[in-house]
């Protein structure tokens, strides 16, 4: 019953007179309660990653080197290790060349190697794990401020337990960006255009999909010239001109790089396989997936962004504040538009945590009506969140 305690808010009771002093004591901040909410996400990803390190030594297979060395987490400690530089070919229109990965990941990685005595490997897990946690608490402000502690704890306990959360327990860049994002979107909300727009550059140098965090800061900033009329601090111009660079200074590096300014970062990206057709490709497989049926990571995949996008009607429904509406609403974009590695698409949309906002409230009322209710679903998720987890990482061997 912790769980649901940490989700029904305490039941309204009549204060005797002789206690009417003690009750006008200040109430702790709403702060105070992020710790529970950290907590359980600590939980949720430990037994996640518990999973994956029983399954994988049923399987004869290292944990620790799945979760830290795998697919994309070895052109990031290669980035980290030796910089900019290596490609792998396989025929004219297939180079994967590692200036496609993001640099603030890998640069993290170098510093932390550089400061301790931890390996590249080592360094990895110990970065995206601390931008876990960070990500998670930022979530929680952002909850706490929109509605309240119990919305905010449900929803950093539904980011913990996508069927994709997996992805947080390992040397990848989507905690890294989501930490970002979350504590930029704060920012936003609460007035501090300069944090804003600083946070949103660094979001930019972290993932290709960072950019939707300077256009939820770019949007809000315009929304609030136009409410103002003009009248605006040079604090909002300010961040509203920070955002965008982190992004667009490393496409044009890229770009500059490959000999082609505007072009060259997007050119590399179509040798990677992945071009924007807004969904043309994605529609085409969908129709391979009905029609023929495919390993299991791709029906999954097609349902999770299914549900996202009823996710998305639902957070306009509920009108929620222009800055995450755009933030999602580009994050969606890019991920149900683009074409190749269709299995992914649900790890780019790991990052759009206010999609779960409907979900999160839907939770919270439930827990107050009917506890045990509650405690089943979250329950059930957590099932389907560690099995699936753990299946992804060690069984599937397809891209993450």
């Amino acid at each position: 019953m912790t769980l649901v305690r940490a989700l029904a808010p305490p039941t309204a009771v009549t204060t005797p007179p002789a206690a009417a002093r003690r009750a006008r004591r200040p109430r702790p901040a709403p702060t105070a309660s992020m710790g529970t909410a950290l907590g359980l996400f600590i939980a949720a990803r430990l037994l996640g990653t518990a999973a994956v390190a029983v399954t994988a030594w049923a399987a004869g297979r290292h944990p620790v080197l799945l979760l830290g060395r795998s697919w994309d987490s070895i052109w990031y400690l290669g980035i980290a290790a030796h910089g900019y530089g290596r490609s792998q070919y396989f025929h004219a229109d297939s180079v994967h060349s590692d200036l496609a990965f993001f640099p603030l990941y890998p640069g993290m990685l170098r510093a932390v190697t550089e400061l301790t005595p931890l390996s590249g490997l080592g360094a990895g897990l110990l970065t995206a794990w601390t931008a876990a946690g960070a990500a998670a608490c930022g979530i929680y402000a952002i909850g706490a401020r929109l509605h309240d502690r119990a919305v905010a704890t449900a929803l950093v306990l539904l980011w913990g337990l996508l069927p994709h959360s997996v992805v947080l327990s390992m040397a990848y860049t989507e905690p890294v960006l989501t930490a970002f994002a979350a504590w930029s979107l704060y920012a936003v909300l609460t007035g501090r255009w300069v944090w804003a727009g600083t946070l949103a550059l660094c979001a930019g140098l972290a993932r290709p999909n960072g950019f939707a965090v300077a256009a939820a800061v770019l949007a809000a900033a315009a929304y609030e010239v136009w409410r103002r009329r003009g009248k605006v601090t040079h604090r909002l111009w300010t961040g509203a001109a920070l955002g965008p660079l982190g992004w667009v200074a490393y496409v044009l590096w890229v770009g500059r790089r490959q000999g082609d300014l505007l072009g060259g970062y997007f050119e590399v990206q179509r040798l990677w396989g992945s071009r924007f057709d807004f969904g043309l490709g994605a529609l085409r497989f969908v129709r391979h997936l009905l029609l023929e049926g495919d390993l299991l990571v791709f029906p999954v995949s097609m349902v999770i962004v299914a549900a996202a996008l009823l996710l998305y009607g639902l957070l306009l429904a509920d009108r929620a504040p222009l800055p995450l509406l755009v933030y999602a609403g580009v994050l969606l974009f890019v991920a149900a538009g683009g074409d190749g590695f269709f299995e992914c698409k649900p790890r780019f949309l790991l990052p759009a945590f206010p999609l779960l906002l409907p979900l999160a409230c839907a939770l919270v009322r439930t827990a107050r009506t009917r506890p045990w209710h509650a405690t089943l679903v979250v329950g059930a998720l957590a099932g389907l969140s560690f099995a699936y987890g753990a299946y992804l990482v060690v069984l599937a061997q397809r891209p993450l």
